[in-house]
């Protein structure tokens, strides 16, 4: 196989990719936020016009924003076949190859859960379509990743330098810390089905207060209280009604916001205590993540404060998609980085072997 090499306009093009496709994700916040999932009821047409015939006269009101929705849809579709067909012909990698394959039919199938969505007026699908969203999101970013320069230049460090990286990250990272950043991106994604989910079966406001919830750490569910809570949130707001399983599902989703910050606060703690690389600085990149996430536990509290306003519920979406992508980025760094490649090359060697069996009998010491 070849040796890849670096082009810039490939690399230009799936960065383009990857923030149309962040955009798509901030405008299909909107049209949730603001409940206009349904506000045009027909699919692929709009209104039985063709889909990008339709009048901007008529883009009014909730059909304004699920039509930009549609049409912002359909040009990401176009950015990821256009760059799957282009890493198919001129990339030598044939793992990025398929990697463009898969991206281009998980655009394809997420435009259809979108039409489905609509044409069977099925809250559920919106579920399985706003966490596919989210997986080919941090798709479109990994070949982003792949194809920069950065990412091709990793693997032309000296073979000196590779052992070095490779002694520091077998002292240094270790397994706990690559384990645990992927334990914290899988809680990440798991926490954003729960959002979806919250969002979709509209339990966004289940409970209307924060820290507390109805005034309580844990508050009650039986059929008398839920009944009384409905009773104020007629009175307070006009709200639909909600039920003790949508209660459990927004406390579920604050525990898991908790859980989550404190694992990403152990891994930036870890990280700032025993990663030394210049190369690959994770301390940062993990100081990084711990703020985004602080950033969007404050946006989820915020969404309750305002009353869901619809632009700080976007927010909110966009941040965790972005701390979804950071946690995979993370994820690739410590598990695809050649000083681990180097490691396994040389732990076999006796004289790498009495080093380690030196340098850490000058540690314990």
């Amino acid at each position: 196989m070849p040796e890849p090499r670096y082009n810039p306009w490939l690399h230009r093009f799936a960065v383009l990719t990857a923030l149309a496709t962040l955009a798509l994700l901030g405008i299909g916040g909107l049209v949730t936020s603001n409940g206009v999932g349904m506000a045009v009821p027909d699919w692929p047409n709009t209104y039985g016009y063709n889909m990008f015939l339709f009048p901007p006269s008529k883009w009014v009101g909730g059909i304004f924003y699920e039509h930009s929705h549609r049409l912002v849809a359909s040009g990401v579709g176009l950015l990821t076949t256009l760059l799957a067909v282009w890493l198919w012909f001129a990339e030598p990698r044939r793992w990025l190859r398929w990697l463009g394959v898969i991206a281009f039919f998980a655009v394809v199938l997420q435009g259809v859960l979108g039409g489905l969505r609509v044409v069977l007026f099925k809250d559920q699908i919106g579920i399985f379509h706003a966490a596919l969203a989210q997986l080919f999101f941090a798709l479109t970013c990994a070949l982003a990743l792949f194809t920069s320069r950065w990412w091709l230049n990793r693997r032309s460090l000296t073979s000196r330098n590779a052992t070095e990286a490779a002694e520091r990250a077998g002292l240094d990272m270790g397994a706990p810390l690559g384990r645990l950043f992927l334990a914290t991106t899988i809680l990440i994604f798991l926490q954003l089905i729960l959002g979806a989910t919250m969002r979709h079966e509209h339990a966004g406001l289940a409970i209307p207060d924060f820290p507390l919830a109805y005034g309580k750490l844990w508050p009650a569910m039986d059929a008398e209280s839920v009944a009384a809570y409905n009773a104020r949130r007629l009175e307070v707001t006009t709200a639909n009604p909600i039920t003790a399983a949508q209660i459990v599902l927004q406390m579920a989703h604050r525990l898991m916001a908790v859980v989550i910050l404190v694992c990403a606060g152990a891994l930036a703690w870890r990280a700032s205590r025993s990663w030394r690389s210049t190369a690959f600085p994770l301390r940062q990149f993990s100081l990084f993540w711990l703020g985004l996430i602080l950033l969007q536990a404050g946006l989820g509290a915020w969404t309750i404060w305002s009353q869901k306003a619809a632009d700080v519920a976007t927010a909110h979406v966009l941040v965790g998609a972005l701390s979804l992508v950071t946690g995979v980025f993370g994820c690739i760094i410590c598990f695809g980085h050649p000083a681990g490649n180097a490691n396994a090359t040389v732990a076999s060697s006796p004289e790498v072997a009495r080093q380690k069996a030196c340098l850490a009998a000058i540690v314990n010491v």
